[in-house]
């Protein structure tokens, strides 16, 4: 993994992005994503503020960083108030010797597609009430407010709108088995919209799409994808495909992924921005699984199952803004990026 951030690193470098000397507060920062950002932070010098409650995020994927100087790990549920710079306040708990935060990054929220049965208020509380009080801390700091919104934002779009750009204002269901994810996600970004309105707040918010690469969670009570997908590849189990597979999504790997991410935090440009990051080139549910089946070299059969409610049948990100505004597209193929993260499943698992 090691060779991997220095990656990301060495991609910033080349466009003269660091992070060095400034404050960044991380939400969800043990989590897949955001364990990925508060390493490259921390290496370039910035000092990191990991806010987590480990409900999803994981202990392992922060350990390393325990001893740095410029790394400190708070366990709270950024859904209730927090405060920073403040001795005392009545309505929430209150980090006083951090006096100035540079840069919020909310990225929070559970988002596998199980939980959104097993816990939806979770979801929901953490991308609004956690999204407020987030804007809150970036205005009393007068911070860059950063947010990862989601592809999922789209809803079920047609096949006309595939390759999905940003003014695509979506086709979702707000009573569905989804909708706990899919609007609170929504909501988060009328909260960010409305703070830029009334506040002067500067915002950016980025719509990712599936992303995978180590220290993502995996196990069947998540219902990710690729991670069941390999999971049941290495263990030559039966490799469930829901629906007949032709179902499509945009997969990216996490690498390409938290390079789109630093240099939109990064850039003044993106300021007021709404940028998809994610791979515009499409795969089929059925193809994804024929890729991993070979690349294990695994005796699994592919066997299908129903399609959930919902479950979207089109996923591609058109990605013109983020090439445009921050020089951005992803360059590591499907296979070298499953690669890489089947390797990590098998010293990990």
């Amino acid at each position: 993994m090691n060779e991997d951030i220095q990656e990301i690193i060495k991609r910033l470098k080349k466009e003269n992005i660091s992070f060095e000397n400034k404050t960044i507060l991380v939400t969800g920062g043990a989590g897949f994503l955001g364990s990925w950002i508060c390493d490259v932070l921390v290496e370039q010098g910035a000092y990191c503020i990991c806010l987590d409650n480990l409900s999803s995020g994981r202990p392992e994927n922060i350990r390393h960083l325990m001893e740095k100087d410029n790394f400190r790990f708070i366990n709270h549920d950024i859904s209730y108030p927090i405060y920073f710079g403040f001795s005392f306040h009545p309505l929430g708990i209150c980090i006083a010797d951090i006096k100035k935060i540079d840069i919020v990054m909310h990225m929070a929220s559970r988002a596998s597609p199980f939980e959104f049965k097993q816990e939806p208020i979770s979801i929901l509380r953490s991308n609004t009430l956690g999204t407020l009080n987030t804007l809150g801390i970036a205005k009393f700091h007068n911070a860059i407010f950063f947010y990862t919104s989601t592809s999922e934002v789209y809803g079920n779009p047609p096949k006309e709108a595939i390759p999905t750009p940003e003014s695509y204002f979506g086709h979702v269901n707000p009573v569905g088995p989804r909708s706990c994810y899919d609007e609170s996600k929504r909501a988060g970004e009328a909260f960010i919209k409305a703070y830029e309105l009334q506040h002067k707040m500067r915002a950016k918010i980025v719509r990712i799409f599936n992303t995978s690469g180590p220290r993502i969670r995996h196990g069947p009570e998540f219902g990710r994808v690729v991670p069941n997908f390999i999971h049941q590849a290495l263990h030559d189990e039966d490799i469930t495909v829901f629906g007949d597979g032709s179902q499509t999504r945009s997969f990216i790997y996490v690498v390409d992924e938290i390079e789109g991410i630093l240099k939109m935090v990064h850039k003044d440009e993106a300021i007021g921005e709404v940028i998809n990051l994610g791979n515009n080139k499409e795969y089929s549910i059925l193809e994804l699984a024929r890729v991993i089946k070979d690349i294990t070299n695994s005796n699994s059969k592919i066997v299908f199952k129903p399609l959930p409610i919902d479950d979207p049948l089109y996923r591609c990100a058109n990605i013109e803004k983020a090439k445009n505004i921050l020089n951005w597209e992803p360059t590591t193929s499907l296979e070298e990026g499953l690669k890489k993260t089947i390797a990590w499943f098998k010293d990990n698992e």
